[in-house]
């Protein structure tokens, strides 16, 4: 299933719970509402039971404060005790039920900021699913993570690029279907006359959209050329490393007039590799340059 696509614009808790709640989210949608929050006695029953067993906790040392050999044995006692309290608190079902609360009202809150798998028809799910691979191999390439690619931006750019054209995406996906209803079961010449300069609009509309993410692969594959170049250059400078032993062994040997021409040519075949890793990350800031559009006039 498609990840929920959210405006980068709000609060990171809740994007981050949306993401992780997509079938839940469609099920608000739809009506589903959580079920009433448990009420404050329950929640005062609960702190009362807790303090209860401290107080028995306490008694018991009083007890045992009496002989001091025993309070050797009652010190790993009250921190097992302790210890399980927190396990049952970790494990409390009020945290869940608060969570689907949480998502409830963040959900109705940020109602038009996060698009679910169901606003998209089926072309429009392929595009989005091409934006999301090609956002997620650019983000998570080595070149990316080591800096070479303004990761900064990158961390920025990237979502707000996912967002618009998603946004872009459910727009078509509406049109295209009140458009295939409108003309279900024929429509007359005059009709069909006056309906196409709006089917030019929706395939010119869906071409600029495809053009952009088109833009966006063209970025995943300079990025995915530059990892390719900075690990072939990373195996050259290994054994480059180990050129002297080879070296070292050919004369010991007195094979050192025999040597293959090839192995001292490793210094070139690294000089050459960090070149085409340069002029692939040159590439990749040159496709990323071209997703912010033409320079504005």
């Amino acid at each position: 299933m498609r990840r929920v696509v959210v405006d980068p614009e709000i609060p990171a808790e809740a994007a981050n719970l949306f993401r992780h709640n997509g079938p839940r989210l469609s099920q608000i949608r739809a009506g589903w509402s959580p079920e009433p929050q448990p009420s404050a006695p329950r929640r005062s029953s609960r702190v009362l039971q807790f303090c209860g067993a401290i107080s028995a906790l306490f008694l018991v040392f009083l007890v045992f404060a009496g002989n001091v050999s025993q309070i050797f044995l009652f010190v790993p006692t009250l921190l097992i005790f302790v210890a399980c309290v927190g396990v049952l608190a970790a494990r409390d079902p009020l945290e869940i039920e608060m969570t689907e609360h949480d998502l409830y009202e963040q959900g109705h809150l940020y109602e038009g900021r996060y698009l679910l798998p169901e606003d998209f028809d089926h072309d429009a799910d392929l595009l989005l699913d091409r934006v999301q691979q090609a956002i997620d191999f650019i983000l998570r390439s080595r070149v990316n993570a080591l800096g070479m690619l303004d990761d900064v931006r990158n961390s920025v750019m990237l979502p707000a690029q996912e967002w618009e054209i998603a946004r872009l995406l459910t727009k078509l996906s509406a049109l295209r279907t009140e458009h295939h209803d409108f003309t279900y079961g024929g429509s007359t010449p005059e009709v069909v006359a006056a309906m196409a300069p709006l089917e030019r609009a929706l395939a010119a509309s869906e071409a600029a959209v495809t053009a952009r993410v088109e833009a966006l692969e063209r970025y995943a594959s300079h990025v995915a050329e530059a990892d390719r170049a900075l690990h072939a250059h990373d195996q050259i400078e290994q054994l480059r490393a180990r050129l002297p032993r080879y070296e070292e062994l050919l004369a010991e040997s007195g094979a050192d007039t025999f040597a293959v021409p090839e192995i001292s040519r490793l210094s070139e075949d690294a000089g050459h590799l960090e070149q085409a890793l340069r002029d692939s990350v040159r590439s990749a800031h040159e496709a990323f340059r071209h997703l912010d559009g033409p320079p504005a006039p």
